[in-house]
Formats: C-alpha cells, sequence, structure tokens
C-alpha cells in the first residue's frame, strides 16, 4: 500500500515536501522528497529511510520537539 503525505511550507508557500512510502529491490522505504518553487523535485534534497532508520529519526525528532520551549 502507498501512501503520500504532503506538507506546505508556512514561510515559502511555493515549497512543498511529502513523504511517501515506497518499495526497491523488495525493501519499504520511507522517502522524504522537497519540491521547488516550480514543484519540481529537488534531488539535493530527497531522503531515502529504511525501517529501522525511520524510526531512530522519528524517535531522535520527538526528542527535539520536546526540547523547545513555548
Amino acid at each position: 500500500m502507498a501512501y503520500t503525505i504532503q506538507f506546505k511550507d508556512a514561510t515559502t508557500p511555493n515549497f512543498t515536501s511529502e513523504i511517501d512510502k515506497t518499495t526497491m529491490d523488495g525493501q519499504d522505504f520511507i522517502v522524504l522528497q522537497f519540491y521547488n518553487e516550480y514543484n519540481r523535485p529537488d534531488v539535493d534534497y530527497c531522503f531515502w529511510l529504511d525501517k529501522s532508520t525511520a524510526i531512530k529519526f522519528a524517535k531522535t525528532l520527538r526528542t527535539e520537539i520536546n526540547k523547545i520551549q513555548e
């Protein structure tokens, strides 16, 4: 099952990013793809994460979010 989640940048609304699930060579990956102001993929900003790396990334991101003081 494939899915796409799209995010719009609040400060520059012409920039977007997507999170997709894809399979390559029998292995599942989470792909974070960023698009420029022309809605074209920015190849310099594309991340492929396997399951264990995606879990570690999510935990680290959650920890950093919790450190933000309001």
